[in-house]
């Protein structure tokens, strides 16, 4: 099934990677009458829980807004209305702005397997796995233990999208554990890299916070 994703780029503007949640938190109140996808929040103050379709990153210290299905199209409505961008104490004036659009067809592979990077870090465990991860040894144990996290995450991007997947899926994490503060709070999350037998889209999100920019990839 073909799935719409825009890209919207910011080249002149160089950031640091912890804006991706500020990025969040401006345009999601700039448009917040336009659609909950954009802050993930509705009227009445409910949660969406659902994978979210619009995604605010930090990629190479770009910012980057990408946006999938409904999320795609509501970033090419949006596209001429961004002008500037005040991120706390930055606040700049937008004057080279891009708009890629791209179809992308999910595809789980027959004998290949596909390599990722993962361009932020990834937080692949909750509170609860991860006293299940502290407890496995190192190596082997761990690896499975995320391997299965990181399924799960695919999957969760999958029914995002609206692609049911039939075939199994198999991915390998070769990634390092660090910390990070998330909400004020330490947390171990991971950098590196991994192996799946799914055709992915690039800037996707997997993971915890990917609205936030954390857990995007890229395909080399």
């Amino acid at each position: 099934m073909p799935i719409p994703i825009t890209y919207i780029k910011f080249p002149e503007v160089d950031l640091h990677q912890h804006y991706g949640h500020k990025l969040r938190g401006y345009f999601g109140n700039l448009f917040k009458e336009k659609s909950p996808l954009l802050h993930n929040h509705y009227d009445d103050g409910r949660l969406r829980y659902a994978y979210p379709l619009v995604q605010y990153k930090v990629v190479d210290n770009m910012p980057m807004l990408v946006g999938f299905g409904e999320g795609s199209e509501l970033l090419i409505e949006l596209f001429t209305r961004i002008k500037r961008l005040e991120l706390g104490n930055f606040v700049v004036n937008i004057y080279s702005k891009n708009l890629k659009r791209i179809i992308y067809e999910p595809e789980i592979l027959k004998d290949n397997f596909n390599r990722y990077k993962f361009k932020s870090l990834w937080m692949g465990l909750n509170q609860n796995n991860f006293k299940k991860y502290s407890l496995l040894l190192p190596g082997a144990e761990q690896t499975i233990f995320l391997s299965n996290i990181l399924v799960g995450n695919i999957l969760s991007f999958f029914k995002g999208v609206g692609y049911r997947a039939e075939d199994k899926i198999s991915a390998l994490p070769e990634v390092e554990p660090r910390t990070t503060m998330f909400k004020n709070k330490k947390m171990t999350a991971f950098s590196g890299e991994f192996h799946t037998n799914v055709s992915l889209p690039d800037f996707a999100g997997l993971g915890k916070s990917v609205s936030r920019g954390f857990g995007t990839i890229e395909s080399y």
